[in-house]
């Protein structure tokens, strides 16, 4: 139960802010016309993010085991990167203004999830520096629990981000309400910042 907890806090930390593919699929959920329309950019950013996890929780161990300084060093940095990402985070400033109405074509919006899940250099960190790094603490079963967790959490987000883009398009004229959620990623991140530091200093 732990490994789950863990992975679905961390991921849950991870995929919270308000990064372009995040704005993508929330964009999309306002455009489209019917929520379902814009499952293509659901399921390509998800199938993506679902691969990063998969190749970083099974190819960081091998290197790891190869050099036990790395697992140091990338929980090190893991640590850094939680601490800057949430201060970043915190003091961002959604952007309300968003002038296109032009609703993307299922090919267009699965080309551009993958384009912002695949070429987006924090994706790689998030998931190589930090979930990858997370899972070496767990082996057999509990590593499938753990990355089964941090999976499931990139679907049901993307799935929560589309209906919030309907919901938000009428009544979130100012951007309050995703300021609010940027606030409260910031503190789950520094959360598992804390995780990270704890973890360095037991070890």
């Amino acid at each position: 139960m732990s490994a789950i907890i863990h992975g679905f806090a961390l991921a849950l930390g991870l995929i919270l802010p308000l990064g372009a593919q995040n704005a993508f699929i929330f964009q999309q959920g306002a455009w489209q016309k019917h929520i379902w329309r814009a499952l293509p950019a659901v399921i390509s950013a998800s199938v993506c993010d679902t691969l990063l996890i998969v190749l970083a929780v099974a190819g960081v161990s091998v290197i790891v085991q190869q050099v036990p300084v790395f697992e140091t060093v990338m929980m090190a940095g893991g640590f850094l990167f939680l601490l800057y990402m949430g201060w970043v985070t915190w003091n961002s400033r959604p952007n309300a203004n968003q002038n296109e109405k032009n609703a993307f074509t299922a090919k267009k919006q699965a080309a551009f999830a993958a384009a912002v899940s695949l070429l987006n250099p924090h994706a790689i960190l998030d998931t190589i520096g930090v979930i990858g790094t997370s899972s070496l603490q767990y082996s057999g079963f509990e590593k499938w629990l753990f990355m089964a967790a941090c999976i499931s959490v990139s679907w049901f987000w993307f799935i929560f981000l589309v209906v919030a883009g309907r919901l938000f398009q009428t009544i979130d004229a100012s951007g309050r309400l995703m300021l609010f959620v940027n606030k409260c990623s910031a503190l789950v991140m520094w959360a598992a910042a804390g995780y990270f530091g704890v973890s360095l200093f037991s070890n």
